[in-house]
């Protein structure tokens, strides 16, 4: 009776995730029709979202299926427009980037685009800077405040250590490596300032420029209206930053009476075969989402992404050995994490190169600390110009505990062998000879990642040292400092790819996923972690806790890291 009731659920779940998964096929696209793609939710650097994850809530999307698709729709001469219903969107300022440019080549193509922003309460500066990019711009008649300005928010958590008998010891190889400040300290540096203040001009100015130039505004004018705000749809109407104000159905008759509105999850059922897509090669696309961390997997079990060095690194050598890939692109979204599964994973990199296939690294939102260090021996470092890139620096934070010990009346016995075996004991501070002893490895991680940064971009270690000290740059800034060749998404890092690799830019290719979609059994394994890891957390905590708290999971107290700032996110 167990054993069928084991083949039953095994069963179920097979039925569901074909259900789930499968696009739907016979999709009838008559000539002049409207698609209509809505853009919500979380979107993340992941080949499909678990299928169990998904029966236990996992909402993020694949940013590159949203790529994929609006490519389909740029070939199909039977859509005269594209709508995009624009709702609340968590996604990096990168990604918002490669979406606009996917909009541009839709007009390009001949398709009317259209962007119907539908989102309320304060503040939605990234979604409207997607739908500027549109040929029109609908708002939606509840659609308020949209365009406020950017801002990034900073917490210090070293006062709250003091008040409850705890403290943390930071010890970091540069002035900017801030992720200890935040942990330890309890305000923010004048290096810490001077970082996020560049960076949040970087931001600005780019923002700014592609409104602008969406809306054929002067810059000048979308700074004014920036500092001005306007709030309703009237006033948004009155000041050229949308089109027209219109309910949804209205906002699609507009479009043409009579024509089909075809949506994109049946439009996903689309054979891109039928559209001229015509493979001539095959290019890996190595995915490496989540904090950097030694192990197997893609995801840990409250769901969190990793960026595992056995995982990774046995991806790109499968990729580096299979005859029929032609080059690989190494898709990077990570803050960072442990120095050993950084190298790892650069060795891996590093061998797939020295095997004869163009490994080209593509930034999504971030490659800091960590995550550039296992990017930077690629061939060609392509970024978009918001994406954070750098972030050359180690660190350590170490917990004391003693006083919170005694508070809580717990008693401490320590036995120790070995001179130096007290780093080991969190009770008490560091003496100026451990501190001394622990920043001897900080700054031997340091140098090598220096070396392998200068020996990767061909840059001497003095200039690497120059842009390092922690400090985080945007995309713009890193070309001009010499950490990416060009400046793009996945778009121009497969065309770079395909030039590598002797292919035609114009030639179509297949990009094939490694590591490979795991098995039912893999996922129903996962499913039972995740379930019990989740079981009774019920808590939603702020963002930059959030980071915090699943960094704290993740990274082992008084060990170095690199890792970026905790709170470099701009809204």
């Amino acid at each position: 009776m167990r054993s069928f009731r084991r083949f039953a659920l095994i069963a179920l779940a097979a039925f569901l995730l074909l259900w789930i998964f499968l696009p739907s096929s016979g999709v009838s696209v008559p000539d002049g029709s409207v698609l209509v793609l809505e853009l919500s939710g979380s979107y993340a650097e992941i080949s499909q979202p678990s299928f169990v994850g998904r029966l236990l809530g996992d909402r993020r999307r694949p940013f590159v299926s949203l790529l994929s698709e609006l490519e389909k729709a740029r070939r199909d001469d039977r859509l005269s427009a594209v709508l995009l219903r624009i709702r609340r969107v968590d996604m990096s300022w990168g990604m918002a980037q490669e979406l606009r440019t996917a909009i541009d080549a839709l007009e390009d193509a001949g398709r009317r685009t259209v962007a119907y922003l539908e989102v309320g309460g304060l503040g939605a500066n990234r979604e409207y800077y997607i739908a500027s990019a549109a040929q029109q711009l609908i708002a939606s008649p509840g659609t308020q405040s949209p365009v406020i300005g950017l801002s990034m928010e900073f917490l210090f958590f070293g006062g709250l250590w003091e008040k409850i008998g705890a403290g943390f010891e930071a010890i970091g190889s540069g002035e900017y490596k801030s992720a200890a400040e935040t942990i330890a300290g309890t305000e923010m540096s004048a290096a810490h300032r001077e970082m996020a203040t560049a960076l949040l001009d970087s931001t600005f100015e780019q923002f700014v420029a592609g409104i602008a130039l969406g809306r054929s505004l002067d810059e000048k004018r979308v700074r004014e209206l920036v500092d001005r705000a306007p709030v309703t749809p009237t006033e948004l109407l009155d000041v050229g930053l949308i089109d027209s104000v219109l309910g949804y159905q209205d906002a699609l008759q507009s479009l043409g009476e009579g024509r089909e509105a075809i949506l994109g999850t049946d439009y996903a059922g689309v054979d891109p075969a039928s559209v001229g897509f015509d493979p001539v090669g095959r290019i890996a696309l190595v995915y490496g989402s989540g904090t950097v961390t030694m192990g197997k997997g893609t995801s840990s079990p409250t769901g969190d992404l990793l960026f595992t060095s056995d995982t990774v690194s046995k991806a790109l050598e499968q990729a580096a050995s299979d005859e029929s890939i032609d080059a690989i692109v190494f898709r990077i979204d990570s803050p960072g994490g442990s120095p050993l599964a950084s190298d790892i994973i650069w060795a891996a990199a590093k061998r797939a190169r020295e095997g004869g296939k163009p490994l080209v690294a593509s930034v999504s939102g971030m490659a800091a600390s960590g995550g550039y260090y296992a990017l930077c021996g690629a061939d060609v470092v392509v970024a978009p110009p918001a994406s954070l890139v750098g972030s050359i620096g180690v660190f350590v934070v170490r917990p004391v505990v003693g006083e919170l010990l005694e508070k809580l009346g717990i008693g401490h016995a320590s036995l120790e062998r070995g001179t130096h075996a007290d780093l080991l004991d969190f009770t008490q501070p560091l003496d100026d000879y451990g501190r001394a002893r622990l920043l001897e490895e900080i700054d031997s991680l340091y140098d090598l990642f220096v070396a392998r940064v200068a020996g990767g971009r061909g840059l001497s270690a003095e200039a690497v040292d120059r842009v390092g000290r922690g400090r985080v740059w945007t995309g713009a800034q890193a070309q001009e400092k010499g950490l990416v060749d060009e400046l793009g998404g996945l778009r121009v890092a497969t065309r770079r790819a395909k030039e590598l690799a002797g292919l035609d830019p114009d030639d179509d290719v297949e990009l094939v996923v490694y590591p490979p979609p795991r098995s039912l059994t893999e996922q129903l394994a996962e499913a039972l972690q995740m379930a019990q890891a989740n079981a009774g957390a019920g808590l939603s905590l702020p963002r930059a806790l959030a980071r915090l708290e699943s960094f704290g999971r993740l990274l082992p107290p008084g060990r170095p890291q690199l890792v970026a700032p905790f709170t470099l996110e701009i809204q």
